[in-house]
């Protein structure tokens, strides 16, 4: 489940790097009518919440799925400790993602003041929400070919999180990384093959050593996914 990542971003403005995310404030500000995919992501049943290898849940102390709610699907976060629970991946089924040029995630999260969001393997870093997705017929451990079932957006895509309305786009012509931290630029066919025969797709939690290795906060604080599309 390992990720090995470079450091974090907090704000990425230059689309021509292939990734852009808008402050809370122009996230707010923006219409979302260009969003291609408002009733999968209204749909709190299809979202995901895990991994779940071998039985075991990664994502302790969380439902199954999404809750819905008047203003999207949402999730609370777990609190105030790691004893509480952490959640790792947020994930809906696709269809190949074949053709594909773009993912887009538009989310809020509605913290008490002084909440603070930490992953549980390394508190003393920053807690991150990274893109994602998912060849078929992965079996998790990243042998062989394996080790490109599993891709993550770009290190400067990869978001602190903070309370607020926040928009993230990401080319898949950009470089992604694959789970054991090879660049899609450098390996373009297993990229394509990933594409391609792609499963799941989603979000995750963590830091930048750990993209999916789960966040506690220690306060109530609420994640609600707006928006969600593969363009």
């Amino acid at each position: 489940m390992r990720a090995i990542m470079t450091a974090t971003a907090l704000a990425v403005a230059a689309t021509a790097t292939g990734y852009s995310l808008l402050s809370p404030d122009r996230a707010e500000a923006q219409s979302s009518r260009t969003e291609s995919s408002r009733a999968a992501s209204s749909r709190a049943d299809a979202w995901n919440i895990g991994p779940i290898i071998k039985g075991r849940n990664y994502s302790q102390g969380m439902p199954l799925y999404l809750t819905p709610t008047r203003n999207g699907s949402a999730f609370d976060f777990p609190y105030p400790s790691a004893r509480a629970g952490h959640v790792h991946y947020v994930t809906r089924d696709t269809a190949s993602m074949a053709g594909a040029r773009q993912i887009v995630l538009r989310y809020r999260i509605d913290a008490a003041p002084g909440t603070r969001f930490v992953p549980q393997e390394v508190p003393d870093q920053a807690a991150t929400l990274s893109l994602y997705f998912q060849r078929r017929g992965d079996d998790w451990k990243a042998k062989g070919d394996r080790q490109y079932y599993r891709w993550y957006s770009p290190s400067g895509a990869l978001v602190d999180l903070s309370p607020g309305v926040h928009r993230l786009a990401v080319d898949l012509s950009a470089p992604w990384i694959s789970v054991l931290g090879r660049n899609s630029v450098d390996q373009p066919r297993a990229f394509r093959d990933a594409l391609a025969n792609a499963e799941t797709v989603g979000f995750t939690f963590g830091s930048a050593g750990g993209r999916g290795h789960g966040v506690f906060a220690t306060a109530p604080a609420r994640f609600t996914v707006l928006d969600f599309s593969v363009r």
